[in-house]
């Protein structure tokens, strides 16, 4: 199964809006959202929920009272300031470094797993979905990314595509997202911060020998600032796979819950269609090479 990741250097790009739109158009695929911070896939394909489990991505403190003599070399060695005075932990500063558990003489203080979120498997007219949801403060999204393709596995059968709707960024969540995968999809708009956004992402996917394509959303709103994108994805060897127009209707499409496609545009359903015929063909001639 081939996986591609869709990611953005910046939010609000159309990137889930790009993914939701092919979930409609490319057969025998599955689907994962891997913006576990902020996930918003779902609410466009409106699955079936077959799988609900609890993620424990972290570690966390636990002090036996009873056996706590408040020695107080806990709170001197813990450079989070996660211990109260009463000696207990607080539990949005423990990092679980288990730094306390090390200078405890009485061993009253063990390092206990903790919930960090939640994964879902759904079913959906699109493919079997795979996503997550990290819970508030809470660390060790990375963790949670890599488990939500994970569970993809469990569920796959003869799917030739994975589509992943990665996170925007350059942060561990892009990197548990891409790591592994056969092609990364970088979407961007014609903005002098998203050019810079997209050079920071593209320079991530060649850290980890990802290949990378761009597609360029929103274009025609400053076709200055697209050329200039165009000439640095030239000279760096970053093929522009799609260039989608800006259309005030894909908004109100967005309100009723529809992609572009099944809103009927068929300017914008044309341009997606082609974008991944241009990757399809891109990520054969990959094989080849």
């Amino acid at each position: 199964m081939k996986q591609i990741v869709f990611i953005s250097g910046k939010g609000g790009t159309g990137k889930s809006t790009l993914v939701s739109s092919l979930s409609l158009l490319v057969q025998n695929k599955m689907l994962a959202d891997c913006d576990v911070e902020a996930p918003n896939l779902h609410i466009l394909l409106q699955g079936e929920i077959l799988k609900k489990r609890d993620f424990f991505g972290a570690k966390e403190a636990v002090i036996d009272s009873s056996a706590c003599i408040k020695c107080g070399l806990c709170r001197k060695t813990c450079r989070f300031d996660a211990i109260s005075e009463e000696f207990e932990i607080k539990p949005m500063k423990c990092e679980g470094c288990g730094a306390c558990t090390l200078v405890c003489p009485q061993n009253a203080i063990k390092l206990e797993e903790v919930k960090t979120g939640e994964t879902y498997v759904s079913n959906t007219s699109r493919g079997t979905f795979s996503h997550a949801l990290l819970d508030i403060g809470a660390e060790g999204s990375g963790r949670l990314v890599t488990e939500v393709r994970k569970n993809v596995n469990a569920y796959k059968k003869d799917e030739e595509w994975l589509l992943i709707d990665g996170s925007p960024g350059i942060g561990c969540v892009v990197i548990a997202s891409i790591t592994g995968t056969d092609a990364v999809v970088v979407v961007s708009e014609p903005t002098k911060s998203g050019q810079s956004d997209l050079e920071r992402v593209l320079g991530v996917a060649k850290h980890f020998g990802v290949p990378a394509f761009v597609c360029i959303n929103k274009y025609n709103l400053n076709l200055k600032v697209t050329s200039e994108i165009e000439e640095y994805c030239e000279n760096n060897g970053y093929p522009v796979i799609g260039k989608i127009p800006f259309e005030p209707s894909i908004v109100k499409a967005l309100q009723e819950f529809k992609t572009p496609i099944e809103a009927g545009n068929k300017v914008i359903t044309n341009e997606i269609k082609n974008l991944w015929a241009r990757l399809v063909d891109e990520v054969e001639n990959l094989k080849k090479a």
